[in-house]
């Protein structure tokens, strides 16, 4: 999927986005629910992979009803790395699309779905996912990724997070993310093999700021490391600014709007 094709499915999804909406008021169905995001970033960090020389943009749109939602999210390089052989410092890289269900059972969710990477240098590929979270103390979650195109293998993530209600709607949200690859053959790019190995681990803070009762700014923070020599040489390797990073830190802003 590139630029153009991504630029046309935006188009496509807020047009239905509306219409659907409006049939749904109209016929008195449960309503669908919205939201509209921007980040904007000091880099694009995907699985501890360094895609970015610095800043990016990334805007996102998420509609669910009942237990169903539809997200579009793209990256829009403020520093393009492929400037020299483009001549464009500013490129829309890669456009997203994830369709997924969430099935609760008391307070376990179960949530299936499909993710399609529409990138701009590379193959596109495809992931379909399963993610089992619990509301509880730290509310942890596990989910499984398998990539059915490009990667070819798997690759799990296990969170824990907690948020703080440092005032009234202000709450400041603490996370922890560690990463096995299970022979993803995308993450293993630039190993000595295709390998099984814990990946990374990530270190997360953002605390939100109501504007009104839809719209909000959260500024946020992570630093991300490689946790195995398989996952530091294959992380090296992605580095797309030619520095080798193996550790990130990084952060930005996010504005969002629910409707």
């Amino acid at each position: 999927m590139r630029k153009s094709m991504g630029f046309r499915v935006w188009m496509v999804i807020f047009v239905v986005t509306f219409m659907f909406t409006g049939m749904a008021v109209a016929a008195d169905a449960p309503k669908f629910t919205g939201t509209a995001s921007v980040d904007v970033m000091s880099n694009y960090v995907w699985r501890g992979i360094k895609l970015s020389k610095d800043f990016v943009v990334q805007p996102s749109l998420t509609i669910g009803y009942g237990g169903f939602s539809m997200n579009m999210w793209a990256n829009v390089d403020l520093n393009y790395f492929g400037k020299p052989i483009t001549g464009k410092s500013v490129k829309h890289t890669e456009t997203d699309i994830t369709l997924s269900y969430t099935y609760p059972i008391d307070k376990l969710s179960l949530t299936g779905g499909y993710i399609y990477y529409g990138l701009d240098s590379v193959p596109d590929t495809q992931e379909i996912f399963i993610t089992a979270a619990y509301d509880t103390l730290l509310n942890p979650s596990l989910t499984l990724y398998y990539d059915i195109k490009e990667g070819k293998g798997g690759f799990i993530t296990a969170s824990v997070s907690h948020s703080f209600e440092l005032s009234k709607d202000m709450p400041l949200k603490i996370g922890g993310l560690i990463s096995y690859n299970l022979k993803n053959e995308i993450m293993s790019t630039g190993a000595a093999k295709n390998f099984n190995n814990f990946y990374n681990a990530e270190l997360s803070a953002s605390l939100t700021v109501p504007i009104t009762k839809q719209l909000s700014i959260a500024p946020k923070v992570a630093y991300s490391f490689a946790l195995s020599s398989d996952s530091k040489d294959a992380i090296a390797a992605m580095d797309v600014s030619g520095k080798g990073k193996k550790n990130v830190f990084y952060g930005g802003l996010n504005l969002s709007l629910s409707f």
